[in-house]
């Protein structure tokens, strides 16, 4: 996968030096939107960036009510919202990624790190869930995504 990132990344400064500013921004912004729905489709799919399930989160026997409806919730339901998942895009660079607090939940579940639930709670190692990461289509949504913007002017 790096390789293949690396290759891309060759290929497109070239192509990129012969832009103008304004339009290497315009291009950096719609590849950085469309690489954040890329990323908000497989957090809401709850997949890795190599195709493998996240892992499931741990069970707690917790009686509830009878006759309560149990809905499927989904892990990071919010965390995926455009409110959270930022997209920054300037004539040199690309980012999509989250700030502030949600940040550092999204770190733990990213690395697989120790954390607490709450304040005053234990630690807790968290599985790893890579949150954020190329697939094989993202590196194409670049490519072509480039072709495209170089081939309408």
């Amino acid at each position: 996968m790096t390789n293949r990132l690396e290759a891309l990344e060759d290929w497109a400064a070239g192509l990129l030096g012969q832009l103008e500013p304004t339009s290497r921004n315009k291009l950096a912004r719609s590849l950085g939107q469309a690489l954040r729905r890329s990323q908000q489709q497989r957090i809401i799919t709850q997949r890795n960036p190599d195709g493998s399930k996240y892992a499931p989160r741990k069970q707690r026997n917790l009686r509830g009510k009878q006759g309560r409806v149990k809905r499927k919730v989904h892990m990071f339901r919010k965390l995926r919202t455009s409110s959270f998942l930022k997209t920054q895009g300037d004539g040199n660079s690309i980012s999509v990624g989250f700030t502030g607090r949600i940040a550092r939940i999204a770190k733990v579940h990213q690395y697989g790190l120790k954390d607490r639930a709450e304040q005053g709670a234990p630690d807790v190692k968290y599985e790893q869930r890579e949150v954020l990461g190329f697939t094989e289509e993202d590196l194409d949504l670049i490519r072509n995504g480039l072709l495209e913007h170089l081939s309408n002017p």
